[in-house]
């Protein structure tokens, strides 16, 4: 820890940055009793004279607190903290000191509002469904309930009314979880409603879409509301006022965020520009608050971490060495009993794609310390680093050649390059895109790589090592093929190939036409005598020593490397795919070339298998499973016996015989120094670096990205914690205006995960009188299988009584799968049932298929039983096969089918969706005394070949949006509804310094006419806006024109 004494107009500068670091201030609430503003800084929460001033710590803690907010008489403040999992509401009674948790579900709930009477505390949380509804709790504590909860909708930023008759809220659209983007979006973009419990029509719009539009904040006398948008082009504050808006703020840049309004309504609070600001309702006029912090903060700071988790395994060729990676430094251990690592790298970058020269005493890598991934070499028996490469582009996979004298890497995805390691010279082999490992030959003479040609398919091809042009050895029309291996004798090659929604298939390349093997020769070879050695020195013939001399060693001989010969004439047809019969990709074969290591997943699995690749076998080859447990598996390879297979497992190094079956781990220890300030610069600048070299848009999307990086990198010196900093980082990459984009956090301990019984419970009689009494229970949940029933009322949960002040979620932590027993009431009897809970992801999936079925049945209705209905949660490979199932004979007998893909929210399976609504008829089958049938269903292929019509809205977004563009050219059917997001780019990822996971959107999409479809919503052939509050009705008007539409169109 340090004490901090820093303002946000003027700093000192840092001796040990190029930049002074800037704290960032955020999140401000206004006292109502006293002029004094809280907010987040370092994710601990401050407090400042509302005028400006010194800044003292309220609330510190190591874990992250935000979203500060006063209690209507000054005396508590509730904020949002971290310590106890992903994010839970506690309120502080200033006075004490004392902090109480209120939230206890596993979920994050975002705090938005108190009451202004002080009794319940409003907030937005995704609770078992995708999207957010808005809830409240008493700020004593006791159960969260449902205040807006429309299933097909968003409904955040909750106001309540000053007199508590009615809370106004932001609808539509995911601001509220992608705040931190800049700019128009519209999936982003959001209304205001209000709703108004008991009211005939208790939903209004008061504010249309068009913009971003959040943030709600009622004036005192509730006659007006004040509001964030972004209408117009820059953010900023306005007001409506009986039906009519207009703009409070007139910034023309930057944004207005986090706003935050004082309970007598003449001052709103809200963040800017890495500061506080405040604004005058009456006037308009805004000015930053000038803030010094003055304490001392939990930030992160300097540490001495033990290292548990190891990655990017390279074992020495002489089999007596491991190098890994942990933490971005390069590690080594002997492999005989591991013991504490010996530490190679000490940059402050990140290491990477270590491998061992064919020596085992120098190994290369890769490292970013430079701003680009730059290739380096170390010797461990002279203690040196050497910078091989220096180009301002990156360069990856590197290899050593087989003598050891040469590395061939490759550059910015587009040249294979050879780097002679004695002169440093480079030579350029190939160019193209080029992607994924390379792999020398046994002799040294030729380089494998996968370049993508036409139409972006990939193949293996081989480059001369002196030189030459590249030929290729694989024609396959598939757009992934990598991790070429050659034979031990130089006479095939084999590599990994699929299509993305295929398995991925082994494919073996004969170079040479293939000469028969016969198992007769084995039994003639045992008569062909052995070639005589020829006869050494006789032992009275050798001359003695000189004195003084030393004895010569007899140097080991060296094997001579069989000269690889390829012969291209004809290779297209010497391609053969191995029946491995597993979702299989080749990792290594055997030294002795009797065994090819696979990895491959079943059943969610992945583990190691051998397949035998002994031509002269008498029984036919089938995959032998190597390994057997749960963890993913990393860097499989060989030991130099052929018996020995090493890899990585759930971050330890382990080996295991191939014959035995037995794993050993290497007892492997590390730790290290971390100073967290100078490694979230790094992390900061290795993000940065990432979206420069591969954000789809090389223009930006307009952006100044050196500019960007100039602005916010004083700010990321003065985070203090690694939270703030990705807080800092989402920012900059908010002013992308892209979508796939964000960072988040490595992997933490989750917190006990919280039972769900499948219930939903009445609010009014919660409140008024403590009952937990049912109002819903979802079908096949723990409840429903108990034969619990809406109208029962849950009395106690495992002995403890339910009433206004238990939450439900704390007594239901650690539940999951356990016995629960509930004492339950209908009014006339008391029983017990004893429920299985089941996790909150569960509960979800459960409600979302009581959903379908209700809008299958509602569809039934509505047209009489001619039309069926199908809805995909998202593009995935279950969410496909489930669409398979829900293509049921009933659906099948019908005249159409309703196709809807509201909320769906992407994947990569469109085309093999559309194709079961685009196959069209061609042929009918029948056997005799059989019913007649479809000949394509017969064949055993997928087509629904009805009629249909497809209901799209905002959040049907990225795969959903190829769907529908898919749907639209195909000429399937008519779209009704809303327009699609405009949210789609194909992303990666890439994993940082401290393990942060940072999106990479790196694909750019065209529609038919080559038009970008990124912020570029799927227009709808009929619109229909689904109003909000819907659910709480027995109507779906989007579904109503969907049904009339189609029926129109199968009468014609």
């Amino acid at each position: 820890m340090k004490t901090l004494t820093l303002t946000t107009l003027l700093l000192a500068a840092s001796a040990s940055a190029v930049h002074a670091g800037k704290p960032s201030l955020a999140e401000p609430s206004l006292c109502p009793t006293r002029p004094e503003i809280a907010f987040v800084s370092g994710g601990d929460i401050w407090t400042v004279p509302a005028k400006g001033g010194e800044a003292q710590l309220l609330v510190s803690n190591p874990a992250t607190e935000s979203r500060p907010m006063w209690s209507p008489d000054g005396t508590k403040l509730a904020f949002v903290s971290t310590r106890t999992g992903g994010g839970d509401i506690y309120v502080l009674t200033v006075a004490s000191g004392q902090v109480k948790r209120v939230t206890f579900d596993d979920g994050a709930e975002m705090l938005d509002n108190w009451s202004r009477d002080g009794k319940w505390l409003y907030f937005h949380a995704n609770k078992s469904v995708q999207l957010a509804d808005v809830y409240r709790v008493s700020a004593e504590g006791g159960t969260p309930m449902e205040v807006v909860a429309d299933q097909m909708m968003t409904e955040f930023h909750a106001a309540p009314s000053p007199d508590g008759q009615s809370v106004a809220f932001a609808a539509r659209g995911i601001g509220y979880n992608q705040w931190w983007r800049h700019g128009h979006s519209h999936l982003d973009e959001s209304e205001i409603w209000l709703w108004k419990e008991g009211a005939a029509a208790p939903f209004t719009k008061l504010v249309e879409m068009g913009a971003r539009n959040e943030w709600p904040m009622w004036s005192a006398d509730g006659k007006s509301l004040y509001y964030v948008s972004d209408r117009g082009g820059a953010e900023n504050l306005w007001a409506w006022q009986g039906g009519a808006t207009k703009p409070v703020t007139k910034f023309k840049d930057g944004r207005v965020l986090w706003a935050s309004i004082g309970y007598d309504g003449k001052t709103i609070v809200f963040e800017r520009d890495f500061g506080i600001w405040q604004c005058d309702t009456k006037s308009g006029q805004a000015a930053q608050v000038p803030i010094t912090l003055r304490g001392t903060p939990s930030g992160t700071g300097f540490s001495r971490q033990p290292l548990a988790s190891f990655g990017g395994l390279a074992l020495s060729p002489d089999g007596k060495k491991i190098a890994v990676t942990a933490h971005g430094e390069i590690w080594a251990a002997p492999t005989k009993d591991g013991g504490e690592a010996i530490r190679v790298t000490t940059s402050p970058a990140a290491e990477s794609g270590v491998v061992w020269a064919p020596d085992s005493k120098r190994i290369a890598y890769l490292s970013d310390r430079s701003g680009h991934s730059n290739l380096y070499l170390y010797d461990f028996s002279t203690r040196t680093e050497k910078q091989l490469t220096k180009a301002d582009l990156n360069d990856v996979g590197p290899k050593f050649s087989p003598d050891g004298k040469q590395i061939a890497f490759v550059r910015d995805r587009k040249e294979l390059r050879l780097c002679t390691l004695e002169s440093g010279q480079e030579q350029v082999l190939a160019s193209g895109s080029i992607t994924g490992p390379i792999s020398w030959s046994g002799d040294g003479q030729w380089i494998a790589f996968s370049p993508a040609g036409e139409k972006s398919f990939r193949n293996i091809s081989v480059v001369p090592a002196a030189g030459g042009a590249a030929k290729p050895l694989s024609f396959l029309a598939n757009v992934s093929t990598f991790d070429a291996l050659w034979s031990p004798d130089g006479k095939f090659l084999l590599f990994s190939t699929t299509q993305r929604t295929e398995n991925t298939q082994i494919g073996r390349v004969e170079l040479v036409p293939k000469a028969p093997k016969f198992r007769e020769d084995e039994f003639r070879d045992l008569f062909k005598e052995e070639a005589k050695k020829p006869e050494g020195p006789k032992p009275d013939a050798a001359k003695p020593p000189a004195a003084g001399a030393k004895p010569e060693v007899a140097k080991p001989e060296e094997k001579k490397k069989t000269p690889v010969e390829i012969t291209f004439e004809g290779i297209r047809q010497r391609l053969s795919l191995l029946p491995v019969g597993l979702d299989a990709q080749a990792s290594a074969i055997s030294p002795d070339g009797k065994w090819l290591l696979v990895e491959a997943e079943v059943a969610g699995q992945g583990n190691l298998y051998l397949w035998p690749l002994d031509e002269l076998a008498r029984e036919a080859p089938v995959a032998k499973q190597l390994t057997s447990t749960p963890a993913p598996k990393g860097n499989p390879q060989w030991a130099s016996d052929s018996k020995t297979v090493w890899y990585t497992e759930g971050g330890r190094v382990m080996s295991i015989n191939i014959d035995s079956r037995q794993t050993k781990p290497l007892a492997l220890t590390a730790e290290m120094d971390v100073d967290f300030d100078n490694e979230k610069v790094q992390v900061f600048r290795q993000a940065w670096g990432v979206m420069r070299d591969i954000f789809y848009d090389d223009k930006f999307h307009g952006t100044d990205w050196n500019a960007v990086k100039t602005r916010f990198e004083p700010q990321i010196e003065g985070a203090q914690t690694s939270d703030e900093m990705r807080r800092l980082i989402s920012l900059m990459l908010g002013e992308l205006n892209a979508s796939h984009s964000g960072i988040s956090a490595p992997g933490r301990p989750a917190p006990g995960p919280v039972g769900k019984l499948g219930l939903r419970f009445d609010r009014a009689a919660y409140e008024k009188n403590g009952q937990l009494k049912v109002s819903e229970v979802i079908t096949l949940g723990p409840a429903d299988v108990m034969k619990i029933k809406a109208g029962d009322v849950v009395a106690a949960i495992d002995g403890t009584a339910v009433d206004g002040h238990v939450n439900v979620d704390d007594l239901l932590r650690g539940t999951v799968n356990k016995r629960v027993e509930l004492k339950v009431s209908n009014g006339t009897e008391t029983r017990e049932v004893v429920v299985r809970p089941i996790t909150t992801a569960a509960e979800g999936l459960l409600r979302y298929r009581q959903w379908v079925e209700g809008r299958r049945a509602y569809v039934e209705k509505v047209s009489g039983g001619k039309l069926g209905y199908v809805h995909m949660r998202d593009m995935g490979d279950e969410s496909l096969r489930q669409l398979y199932i829900d293509l049921d004979t009933e659906n099948q007998t019908k005249q159409g089918v309703v196709i809807d893909i509201r909320n769906n929210n992407g994947g990569f399976v469109n085309a093999y969706a559309l194709d079961v609504f685009a196959r069209r008829p061609y042929l009918r089958m029948e056997q005799r005394g059989m019913p007649q049938g479809p000949a394509r269903s017969i064949l055993g292929q997928r087509a629904l070949e009805l009629p249909t019509i497809l209901v799209t809205n905002q959040f049907s977004l990225s795969d959903a949006e190829d769907f529908t563009e898919g749907y639209r050219t195909l000429k399937l059917g008519k779209v009704v509804g809303e327009p699609t997001a405009g949210w789609i780019i194909y992303t990666g990822g890439a994993q940082l310094l401290d393990g942060s996971l940072l999106r990479t959107p790196g694909t750019k999409i065209f529609d038919h006419e080559g038009k970008v479809m990124e912020l570029n919503p799927r227009p709808v052939d009929i619109a229909v806006t689904r109003p909000v509050g819907e659910t709480y009705t027995d109507k779906d008007t989007q579904l109503d024109t969907a049904v009339r539409e189609l029926l129109s169109e199968i009468k014609k």
